[in-house]
């Protein structure tokens, strides 16, 4: 599979949701946005027949490569505001996650969000923030304790979740924004802390409207973070010969999600 091949639908259909969200037509919204999600969450949360960009990259955790270090992420803005810019591959499913499961049920729709002391435990999380300001040695520490299947069961829980709520979002919501103290919750309940490269998301998020949040945290972000990580399975996969053609030739390589 190349890479426009890959990504390319991806975009486009992006693109369709960013024009929509402008509108007022609140059925298509909805649907572009089950769409969005769909293509860039594990197939099972929307029961999409092929395999997403986040099925091969949860495949190789769950095949034992949870500590494969990876780039963070390939936007330089938000990597200002970073504690390391390489990461165990299960980080990045625990933050996209965490942050889709704080944002999709405390800011969107003021409820109770997902994560709990029992998840903690399950997963085995020594945190329960995203995660954003863990220099490299806490996050490799951080990998080295979690369990990848009990990371999988949540971020199904968390997607499914979330495909929930947009189903039933009115045209009101979608076009307004939240009081903050629904912003502070977040820090309240441990889903950030007070360090600067943490504490930063709450501004952000507390910009946005819900239609934003849409665009960002809920399918944009996940696009921040999958690509890079697939670039380096691609990579082992052609060093370790169970790839017949280098990482150039597959066309994944130097991934970029065009999110303008």
């Amino acid at each position: 599979m190349t890479k426009e091949a890959l990504l390319t639908p991806i975009n486009e259909k992006y693109d369709e949701l960013k024009q929509a969200l402008k509108g007022t037509d609140i059925k298509k919204i909805r649907e572009l946005a089950l769409e969005v999600h769909g293509m860039v969450h594990p197939a099972e949360i929307s029961g999409r027949t092929e395999k997403t960009i986040a099925d091969y990259v949860l495949d190789h955790m769950l095949a034992g490569n949870q500590n494969v270090i990876v780039p963070r992420e390939d936007c330089e803005v938000d990597l200002h505001y970073a504690g390391t810019k390489t990461v165990p591959l299960c980080w990045q499913l625990w933050h996209t996650y965490r942050i889709e499961d704080l944002v999709s049920n405390i800011l969107m729709m003021d409820q109770g969000q997902i994560f709990n002391e029992e998840w903690k435990r399950r997963i085995g999380a020594s945190i329960t923030d995203t995660g954003n300001a863990l220099e490299f040695d806490e996050a490799a520490a951080f990998g080295k304790g979690i369990h990848a299947e009990a990371l999988r069961e949540y971020m199904i829980e968390v997607g499914k979740n979330t495909r929930g709520i947009l189903e039933n979002l009115t045209l009101e919501q979608v076009q307004s924004m939240v009081p903050e103290e629904w912003v502070m919750r977040i820090l309240e309940e441990g889903g950030v802390t007070t360090d600067f490269r943490s504490v930063w998301l709450l501004v952000f998020w507390g910009r946005l409207t819900r239609g934003g949040m849409i665009l960002t945290p809920l399918t944009g972000h996940h696009m921040m973070h999958l690509p890079p990580c697939l670039n380096t399975i691609v990579c082992r996969k052609a060093a370790s010969g169970s790839l017949s053609v280098s990482s150039a030739d597959f066309g994944l390589t130097g991934m970029e999600f065009r999110n303008t």
